[in-house]
C-alpha cells in the first residue's frame, strides 16, 4: 500500500512544488494515511483545504483502501 500511496503523492506533488511546498509520508495504519505538508504548505492558512481537496482525494482514487488522510 506504501507504494501505491507515494504513486498518487507524487501526481499531487508537482502542484505543491509549484506553490513553494511539499508533501510527506509519514505513516499508514488501518487504512489511515499521515502526511506531513511542508515548505510552503506546512503554514499556509489554505492547507487543511489543500489536504482534504487535493491530497486526500487524489489518495483515495488511486489507492480505494485509504479510508482517510490526515495531517501531522
Amino acid at each position: 500500500m506504501k507504494e501505491k500511496v507515494e504513486k498518487a503523492l507524487d501526481k499531487v506533488r508537482p502542484f505543491l512544488v509549484a506553490d513553494g511546498g511539499d508533501v510527506k509520508l509519514v505513516d499508514i495504519t488501518n487504512g489511515t494515511v499521515k502526511v506531513k505538508l511542508t515548505g510552503a504548505c506546512g503554514g499556509c492558512a489554505f492547507s487543511a483545504m489543500t489536504l482534504k481537496n487535493a491530497v486526500e482525494r487524489i489518495i483515495k482514487e488511486e489507492v480505494p483502501e485509504v479510508k482517510e488522510v490526515v495531517a501531522v
